[in-house]
This record gives C-alpha cells, structure tokens and sequence, in this order.
C-alpha cells in the first residue's frame, strides 16, 4: 500500500524541495564568486585600526597609487578593514563623527573595482565595541541596524565582486551566542542587499578550531573564513600585544632548528613563556604539519559543501628571521592553495606587510614577499 499523504503534507514536500533546490543554487554562486578571492591583500590601519580617520590622514595613508600597485604585483582582491564606531558615527551621527568618512570609504572601493580588484568590506570593531557584543542585547540590535544600512548602501556595486564580511575575529566565547549573532546580521545584509555574497566567520579570534565548531548558515550564498597565524610563538616574535613573552624573541628560525633554539630560550626570562617556546621547537613546525592543520580546514569546507577563505596569514616582520619568514609565507600559502582555498595576506604596508612606505612617500615593495605569495 502506498503511504497516505494528506492535501498539507503535499505542499510542505513541495516546498521543502523548492527550498532545498534554491540553497544549492545559493551555495553554487558562492563558490563561483569565491574564485574572486583568491589571492589577496588586507589595507589594514587605514580605515579601521587607528585613532585618525580623518581626510588629511586617510588620504596620505594608502591612496590610489598604492591600490593600483596591488593589482599590479597580482592580488585580486583586497580587505578593506572598516571601524565600526567610526562607521556608526558617518551613518547615523553617533560618537564623533568624522566628516566625509563614508565619501572617502566610497572612493577606496570604487578605485580597487576600477583596478579591476574585487574588495571584501570586512567590519573590524575595536574591543570596546566586541565588549558590549558579548554583554548585551542592544549591542547585537545596533550591529544588525549598522549591517543594514551598509549592505543597502553598497547594495548597488556588483555583487560579483563586493563581498560583506560580517566581522572580524567576533571574541565571542560562547559559540551559541555568535551564532545567534551571526544568523541574524547575515539575514539583515541579506535583506538589505539580496544579491551580494557574504562573508562568515567562528567565533573568537578565526582560528581554523573557530571554524571547524561552527555550524553553517541556513543562507546559501555565504564563504566561511578562518585566520592562520600558527605558530604564534614564529608569527609573534617581537610583538608588544598578545603574550608578554613574545616580546622578548626575535629572529626564531622556522623550521626550528636546534643549534638557535637552544640559545633563544635562554631571552625569554619566565618559565612559562620559555615552556611555550620550547613547545614551538619540539612540535616540528615545518611544511607538513602546517598542511595537516589546514587539511582539517578544508575536509570541514567539503563536509558542509561551502566555500572557503583565508583572509588573514602572516608574520610580524620588524624581529623576524626574512629567510624563515619567506619559508613560512610559502609554505602556508603553498597549502591553502593545494586545498583550493582562496586566501588574504596580512597586510599591505603595516608591520606584517608587503611593502614599506612612509606617508606620502611610494611604497617599497618587498619582492621576497612577492615571490613567497607565488605573485609577479
């Protein structure tokens, strides 16, 4: 006997089909527009990251010489970082609003899509603004509302090559809170711009583990993003912010080699840090073991069928070894792209960057760095 299905069940198949068939067809536009992405720059500090957003300072930073050399050293793409205080004050007032803001952000992107470079606008709040995230209920209503506002502004640029990353590294410690978060800004970007492509990410900081425990959208059009700084102790070296004890390392050879590594912990004055450290130099970091943990990136991409980005690797270049920090800009680059994985390094002229450059002055690019991205 043939099952019994009553004139409600009807229809609620049908839909269910009809639902069903829409995603893969959202899920196909995303990973045909993801071939935009696959190699790129992230303009960091420029409209995000600072305390100046002004026009004397934003206009000397990064200007239409330097996008034009980003499209000539071939990045297809860039990460335009946008402050989202500063961008609350342009649209609605709010704070101190800093004249021309959105004028000047419209100009940046329309000169890389004029470049011919696809640009990702990626919201990147300060932790002042990632704090009220995590505590309260508002805060997610005015994210939303500020999503809202800048999809429908941007809403008329080719969703081809525009995409909206919901926000960088959210430092939201409970998983079920970011993805309530997520879910909900992802269907306000989708309201306001229904045919542009957006960006997601896990929870904290991006890392591959963020990605691997998030659960992805009911929206199909979505690339899922993760960061790769592993390891930190190797990426790190020098920096003043994070652990203390970075501050104290320079010049770590990646692949660790015993004959330094050995003389190096001895800079590290705590006990902890030089644990840390040594953890570094035993786990054998080289090229396998930074292929291994991207393996686990993709396999999760290809379980969930959605496409995947990097849109932040790199290493803090002012204490760094060149040699070794070459060796691992190739080496996680040669990965990611052996996985398919498009991929946006970390960053264009600040202090993990491609190029130098003095305000006002040309950029000097770096063409170890060039040649380590597999570029021109």
């Amino acid at each position: 006997m043939r099952p019994f299905l009553s004139s409600i069940a009807i229809p609620l198949v049908f839909a269910a089909a009809a639902a069903a068939q829409d995603r893969a067809a959202e899920v196909q536009t995303a990973f045909v527009r993801a071939q935009h992405l696959k190699h790129g720059i992230n303009a960091s500090e420029w409209f995000a990251q600072a305390q100046d957003y002004s026009a004397a300072r934003t206009d000397r930073y990064t200007d239409a010489g330097d996008i034009a050399l980003m499209a000539k050293l071939g990045f297809d793409h860039v990460r335009l970082s946008v402050d989202a205080e500063a961008l609350g004050a342009a649209l609605y007032g709010y704070g101190t609003p800093t004249a021309d803001f959105l004028a000047r952000l419209d100009r940046a992107v329309d000169t890389m899509l004029g470049d011919g470079l696809a640009v990702v606008i990626d919201l990147h709040p300060s932790e002042n603004f990632k704090q009220q995230l995590r505590n309260g209920g508002d805060s997610v209503d005015r994210l939303a509302m500020l999503w809202r506002q800048l999809a429908a502004h941007y809403a008329n640029r080719d969703p081809e090559r525009v995409f909206f990353e919901v926000m960088n590294e959210p430092e939201v410690s409970d998983p079920y809170r970011w993805a309530g978060i997520q879910a909900r800004v992802a269907a306000a970007i989708r309201e306001a711009a229904p045919k542009h492509t957006i960006i997601a990410a896990g929870a904290m900081w991006s890392d591959v583990w963020d990605l691997l425990a998030l659960e992805p959208l009911a929206d199909g059009d979505v690339i899922y993003n993760f960061h790769f700084y592993e390891p930190h102790a190797f990426t790190h070296q020098g920096a003043v912010w994070g652990e203390p004890w970075w501050s104290y390392t320079h010049a770590i050879p990646y692949p660790a080699a015993e004959s330094s590594m050995a003389e190096l912990l001895k800079e590290v004055p705590d006990a902890v840090g030089r644990y840390q450290l040594e953890n570094y130099w035993l786990n054998q970091w080289d090229a396998r073991h930074i292929r291994a943990l991207i393996d686990e990136a993709a396999e999760w991409g290809r379980a969930n069928h959605v496409p995947l980005i990097c849109d932040e690797f790199g290493v803090y270049r002012e204490h760094a070894d060149p040699d070794s920090r070459m060796n691992w800009l190739r080496d996680v680059r040669s990965a990611l792209e052996a996985d398919g994985i498009g991929w946006a390094m970390w960053d264009y002229r600040g202090g993990f960057g491609v190029v130098r450059k003095q305000d006002g002055q040309p950029a000097q690019v770096d063409d170890a760095v060039v040649k380590a991205l597999g570029l021109r």
